[in-house]
């Protein structure tokens, strides 16, 4: 198994930054990496993208020297183990509302006896042709990551019981869902909810875990940066709409 330099930053204590890929793309997720990111997720919650082709995104991910992460759509053992299998390092794990399930998350990303995870000699094992299972069970278990997303008011009633939970590597803000919890669907720069995730990484900082959000733009990954967050992601899809926006907008004002 491929060390993941990832969770090798994120214990040095370092801020790493990461884009979402929505679209089907190996190509795209190749160049998120070699742009310098220290992660892709690769978005199959929100997004037309399948397994076959997530596993090709993995491929390119680590060709170019960059971490996959695959977001899932539900949080479920055999989604999640169908992601890692192909190669991921780990899961973005949907709506971890209460301790029960971020326990569940943390059994279905590791094998025995941390967790459930099915083995086999699978494309993250090498197929089984390069050492043994043994050891790639092990080494697996020190590498794969848990991210959990904290978006409703649930998680954050409970946030101090999750945090509390061994195997989370990072529990990670969703403004946009935290809105629509909230009942202000969309606005995500409403006070309550800037508010709520301001508080939620202090909280997640003071506790000594890692806390991280989605970040607009620039401004926006400082701001979260500066209250303490350390794992930061925000869009392929963005970067390309804002780079054409500028280019028209100086060609053709």
């Amino acid at each position: 198994m491929i060390n993941n330099p990832l969770k090798s930053k994120l214990a040095a204590g370092q801020v790493v930054m990461g884009s979402f890929v929505t679209i089907p793309s190996a190509a795209l997720t190749e160049i998120m990496g070699l742009v310098g990111f220290d992660f892709v997720v690769i978005d199959m919650e929100h997004g037309p993208v399948e397994l076959e082709t997530a596993e090709h995104m993995v491929r390119a991910a680590e060709l170019a020297g960059v971490t996959p992460i695959i977001r899932i759509p539900h949080n479920t053992t055999h989604l999640t183990l169908r992601a890692l299998d192909i190669g991921a390092m780990g899961v973005h794990v949907p709506d971890i509302s209460d301790p029960a399930a971020a326990r569940a998350a943390v059994a279905s990303v590791k094998y025995g006896p941390q967790g459930r995870r099915g083995l086999a000699g699978v494309r993250a094992a090498r197929y089984g042709l390069q050492g043994s299972l043994a050891n790639y069970a092990a080494m697996a278990n020190q590498q794969t990551m848990v991210i959990a997303h904290i978006e409703d008011v649930q998680a954050i009633d409970n946030l101090d019981a999750l945090l509390a939970v061994e195997g989370i590597d990072v529990y990670y803000l969703g403004p946009v869902d935290l809105s629509n919890s909230l009942g202000i669907p969309g606005q995500t720069q409403d006070s309550r909810v800037t508010d709520l995730v301001e508080a939620a990484i202090q909280r997640i900082v003071a506790a000594g875990r890692v806390a991280g959000c989605i970040a607009a733009d620039s401004r926006a990954a400082r701001h979260y940066v500066e209250l303490g967050a350390r794992y930061i992601a925000t869009h392929a899809i963005r970067f390309m709409v804002n780079g054409s926006r500028q280019f028209m907008h100086e060609v053709r004002p």
